[in-house]
């Protein structure tokens, strides 16, 4: 197995000659290995195998986009805080419990911090060097590491003695007020009210709160909020409020190393012919939940069937398969590229290949013969579920798949509406389906424009299922991010709202509800 060296020199982007990372600012600072703050100045001196290297990668993807999720979803405060806390680790900490050295033996708690450092850094570097190659890339990684170093230096901004030992170890120097000067602005500095740069200081903290005086243009954010009081031409800060400047500090430092790591990383991708795909696929990367193994329990009490699609499809499919399933009523038949990515998202939701080849047959019956079906499409069905050629069972499109890959062609329902459709033909679709109120579409056609189209897909979930994320046993995980965890959140919601009964009712019902529903015994008569 391949192994990749990593060594603590500069290189812009990090991956030649076996290195990973991107340089940063210029501090030459050691840091720490028992805290997980960190300025990533200094490349990690490790060795990882190519198996190691993805999975560190992936491992921090994961928390990314968790911020990302929490911040779309509107979660904040300590609900914000216990959520990130809790998938940081679980997939960029080892477990103390069962971790064991190479020796066999378990680790020391100064060993598990040093292997929890290693494996934060790595991975920062890593992606780092992943997400420098287009503007839209180092943005979004750029808005998520600073978001995931706020929250850590907030959690450190608790313990004046733990930020001031990370200030220290980080290179940064503030000019410390003197107690003199502190006493003779005593009243303006009491005067300065609390707020979101942190609490105010009470007379009795003041004695022993640190302050710092800065230039007033690194402490703009604490000043727009009236967090500081400013006398010629500088800020004077309390150490409890450093965090909004330290975090712009890393921001400007991040932001230049990637920039940096962008003009370099053609060439030095080009000399690593195994790191270099890897790196180059790592955004379009799904690191959620697989919904590859068929579940015919994943509806809970309920079983997906081919009588009761229709009802699902009106209630509870993001708009991507809504309308591949009104463009197969529609033209009883779905393309090559539809048939994959309705029948995978089918598969995944709950529909046994038994249950699809009914379904598909029928709709494909009003135009062809039980023949012509049975020649033509039964084999690619029996196909996906792993009953046909070498027998694999395949997974559902997840969003980026759907996103990035082929666009639809005339005559084509297949790919992601907001990413497909231009902002006419999706404002009268979502006018047509009802989708929320004027103001609503105006917000999922300008979160299209700007080519958030994940955020327009979850956008739609939260007109759809109002105050989603404060209904107990509504799981939101991967809402926006694969549309079988829209499909599931949204009948986990409709489960909830009408606990105690079926949230559509026995299959019996459905049928009954539904003028085209069609029973199961004509189904397979059909077929037979």
């Amino acid at each position: 197995m391949q192994a990749v060296g990593v060594a603590r020199r500069p290189n812009p982007v990090g991956l030649g000659s076996g290195r990973i990372g991107a340089s940063g600012p210029d501090t030459t600072t050691q840091t720490s290995l028992t805290d997980d703050l960190d300025f990533y100045s200094e490349l990690p001196s490790k060795e990882l195998s190519l198996d190691e290297f993805e999975e560190l990668a992936l491992a921090r993807l994961k928390v990314l986009r968790k911020i990302e999720e929490l911040k779309t979803r509107n979660v904040t405060g300590e609900a914000y805080r216990m959520q990130l806390d809790k998938t940081i680790k679980a997939n960029l900490m080892v477990d103390a419990a069962t971790a064991t050295s190479a020796s066999g033996g378990k680790m020391s708690p100064k060993q598990v911090r040093n292997k929890n450092k290693h494996q934060d850094i790595a991975s920062h570097f890593i992606l780092r060097a992943a997400y420098c190659r287009t503007e839209d890339l180092r943005r979004w990684f750029l808005t998520q590491e600073c978001s995931l170093f706020q929250h850590r230096l907030e959690k450190a901004s608790k313990s004046s003695g733990a930020l001031q030992s990370f200030l220290h170890r980080a290179g940064l120097k503030f000019d410390r007020v003197s107690d003199t000067e502190k006493d003779r602005l005593r009243q303006q500095l009491l005067s300065v009210p609390g707020g979101p740069g942190g609490e105010a200081v009470s007379p009795a903290e003041f004695v022993t709160e640190i302050y710092y005086r800065v230039p007033f243009v690194q402490a703009l954010d604490l000043i727009a909020n009236r967090q500081a009081y400013v006398e010629a031409g500088y800020a004077y800060v309390p150490l409890r409020r450093i965090v909004s400047i330290v975090k712009a500090k890393f921001r400007m430092a991040l932001s230049k190393s990637l920039v940096m790591a962008s003009s370099a990383f053609s060439q030095v991708a080009g000399e690593s012919a195994r790191i270099g795909p890897l790196l180059k696929s790592m955004n379009s990367q799904y690191t959620g939940k697989d919904y590859g193994a068929f579940d015919k329990n994943s509806l809970g009490s309920e079983e997906l069937t081919a009588q009761n699609v229709d009802q699902y499809a009106e209630r509870s499919m993001p708009l991507c398969m809504s309308q591949l399933h009104s463009g197969l009523k529609s033209d009883h038949k779905l393309k090559h590229w539809g048939r994959l990515q309705y029948g995978l998202f089918l598969k995944g939701a709950g529909l046994s290949m038994e249950e699809s080849l009914l379904f598909f047959q029928h709709e494909f019956g009003k135009i062809m013969t039980a023949e012509q079906f049975n020649k033509n499409y039964s084999y690619n069905i029996r196909h996906m579920y792993g009953k046909e050629g070498k027998r694999a069972s395949y997974t559902p499109y997840n969003c980026t798949k759907i996103i990035l890959g082929n666009p639809p062609n005339a005559g084509d329902h297949h790919g992601c509406p907001y990413r497909h459709y231009d902002d006419d033909h999706l404002s009268a679709l979502l006018s047509k389906m009802k989708i929320g109120g004027p103001a609503e579409r105006a917000e999922i056609l300008n979160h299209k424009r700007s080519k958030n189209f994940q955020l327009a897909c979850v956008k739609h979930f939260e007109i759809m299922h109002p105050q989603a994320a404060s209904v107990r046993g509504v799981n939101l995980d991967g809402v926006g991010n694969h549309p079988n965890a829209w499909f599931a959140g949204s009948v986990s919601y409709h489960n909830a709202k009408n606990a105690g009964k079926d949230a559509t009712g026995s299959a019996t019902k459905l049928e009954a509800s539904s003028p085209g529903a069609v029973k199961s015994e004509e189904m397979k008569d059909a077929a037979a």
